[in-house]
């Protein structure tokens, strides 16, 4: 009895454990949504349970991109720095001021961050250690309505010449059923090449940001003949009605658009899980008709095949952590928990009973509204979901994927090369549209050429054989 007093009075006695608070900024967390303040009450909740009792404190600034970078770049530098950070731009100069922590030295002693990260991850944060974001990599994928393809008798094209023919039997058919054959265009996009380059860059031999010329001098891809010959496929598709003249000038919910109404055969999904919102938004649009989409495969052409090969420079978003936090180990236990598979099924399962649903034997079955859930961390290599988050479709596209990683060998330009940056890419996307678009011939190349080399192309060429050696 008194050993039994002696510890129950000791246990009275014994200080709690301190708490610490954190204040963290991001883009998709505001203390306005309720969906996010109680995912942030399941981390605190988590993170007590494995030994850090921790306060998150959520900093609200506007929404959407454009506004969000805007505010916190000013928020930064009047001082106001919170101890995690998320950054969809706008780091690199906070890096090159000290205010970012390098984060290898806390990932290198993780408890389930090191082992959550996908490859160019790993190469990312070697090359720039300040932010952290875990999900595989953008590789947009080209999906068809299954009924369609069915309807016209094809196999998935599994070359350059065949997605070629497979766009030219969409827009000869009445797939949409309007009355008037001719009327659908083979593929959509928006904005710029990008979702086209993720499968037919290889295809046509540019195999990455910085490729050798017949001197063996490195140059940018887009002054090369491989570059030269994906353009002119994108010309020949725009010509003959196949690819939309108009995405140059399409936002991203017109091309969606296009693809539900039928005014378009193909689109790319950026990532599976907008596969998966694609096949829910067409259900949506046709109800009554089981629609389902197929992932059409990685062509190969006459320079190879594979996916695009991924920036590895570093991260173009992600959170980094203040190195003038006082609480730098409390900030990155945060991120080490979401990697983590409680921190996972918290991020990426939703709410018990809203979002999903879990019966005697532990199994759990998903509600509709997970469709309306979104990750606001992190997507760890290394989770495993307790059913099948993804649909088949869109699983196709993850192994798709985890089996063409290739890296490229970009790398992060010294802030004096900044303007030759941006002068080259306008030049660039200018040239295309017009290519495209049939207000240049591609006989003008060597004009484009020229003029993208004067933009900067033939500084950073000098620079970048100093880098790639």
């Amino acid at each position: 009895m008194a050993t039994t007093a002696v510890a129950l009075l000791g246990a009275s006695i014994a200080p709690a454990m301190a708490q610490t608070t954190i204040r963290l900024v991001s883009k998709d967390l505001l203390t306005t949504n309720p969906d996010d303040m109680k995912e942030i009450e399941e981390i605190e909740a988590g993170l007590k349970a494995a030994g850090h009792d921790i306060d998150i404190q959520t900093v609200d600034l506007p929404g959407g991109t454009a506004a969000y970078v805007d505010a916190l770049g000013v928020m930064l530098l009047s001082g106001d720095i919170p101890d995690i950070i998320y950054f969809q731009g706008g780091d690199q100069k906070m890096a090159e001021q000290g205010i970012l922590e390098d984060l290898n030295p806390f990932i290198e002693k993780s408890e389930h961050i090191k082992d959550a990260l996908w490859p160019h991850n790993v190469d990312r944060l070697a090359n720039y250690p300040y932010l952290l974001y875990i999900y595989p990599p953008r590789a947009p994928q080209p999906v068809i309505r299954q009924d369609w393809l069915d309807q016209l008798g094809m196999e998935p094209p599994k070359t350059v010449e065949e997605y070629e023919a497979l766009f030219q039997a969409i827009h000869d058919a009445d797939l949409d059923g309007d009355g008037t054959p001719g009327n659908t265009l083979g593929l959509t996009g928006f904005g710029n090449t990008n979702e086209l380059d993720s499968i037919f860059n290889q295809a046509f031999g540019v195999t990455g940001t910085w490729m050798k010329n017949a001197d063996g001098a490195w140059v940018n891809s887009r002054v090369t003949d491989a570059e030269k010959a994906k353009i002119e496929f994108y010309a020949r598709l725009a010509e003959k009605g196949l690819f939309d003249k108009e995405y140059v000038t399409n936002t991203f919910d017109v091309k969606e658009d296009k693809f539900y109404t039928g005014k378009a055969g193909v689109v790319f999904g950026s990532s599976p899980e907008v596969i998966d919102i694609y096949a829910g938004k067409m259900r949506q649009a046709h109800p009554g008709e089981d629609i389902t989409l197929a992932l059409l495969p990685i062509p190969s052409g006459p320079g190879g095949q594979g996916l695009a090969a991924v920036d590895v420079s570093k991260e173009s978003r992600g959170f980094a952590i203040s190195s003038l936090s006082e609480h730098k180990d409390e900030a990155f236990a945060v991120l080490d928990f979401m990697a983590s598979k409680e921190g996972q099924d918290i991020d990426r399962l939703g709410f018990e009973g809203v979002h999903h649903n879990t019966d005697a034997s532990g199994a759990v079955t998903f509600t509709d509204q997970i469709s309306t859930w979104y990750a606001r961390f992190f997507n760890a290599a290394n989770w495993v979901p307790p059913t099948p988050l993804l649909s088949p479709t869109a699983q196709a596209a993850l192994d798709t994927i985890k089996d063409n990683f290739v890296a490229d060998n970009a790398f992060v330009w010294p802030a004096d090369y900044a303007a030759d940056v941006d002068a080259t890419e306008q030049v660039y996307r200018s040239w295309v549209a017009k290519f495209i678009t049939g207000e240049a011939s591609l006989d003008q190349w060597q004009q484009f050429v020229d003029e993208y080399n004067a933009a900067g192309g033939t500084r950073m060429a000098e620079y970048a054989a100093t880098v790639l050696k």
